[in-house]
């Protein structure tokens, strides 16, 4: 791991990445993150899903804290359907079933904080 850092960007300024996995239309930027930034203890991403585009159905034994920057979304949290938009924020809790679908006609943004792979439960 490297040796923690501070940091000051803006999110733009890092890449953003292809979501893989059962994503439809979904980017990722690992904005702080343990392997460039040190993070010590949680990862912060930006989630940006384009309209028509949703991320995975799926499950994990970590949990999701989640802001929305922007956007209309709806997330599914085990077989309830939310509507969210910008300052909504949403906690998943672990081992539940998940998913966010942009509901509108404009990119749909939010923070997706997750621990650290150290951190990560068995």
């Amino acid at each position: 791991m490297t040796e923690p850092t501070a940091k000051v960007c803006h999110y733009t300024d890092v890449p953003s990445e292809v979501y893989g996995d059962g994503a439809l239309r979904v980017t990722v930027r690992w904005i702080i993150d343990e392997e460039k930034d040190g993070a010590p203890v949680y990862a912060l991403r930006v989630i940006e899903v384009a309209p028509g585009g949703h991320t995975p159905n799926h499950t994990h034994p970590f949990e999701h804290e989640n802001y929305v920057m922007e956007g209309k979304g709806r997330v599914q949290i085990d077989g309830a359907w939310h509507a969210v938009g910008a300052g909504d924020v949403v906690f998943v809790p672990p081992n539940t079933q998940h998913t966010y679908v942009n509901a509108g006609d404009a990119p749909f943004k939010f923070l997706c904080g997750i621990p650290v792979s150290g951190l990560m439960p068995k």
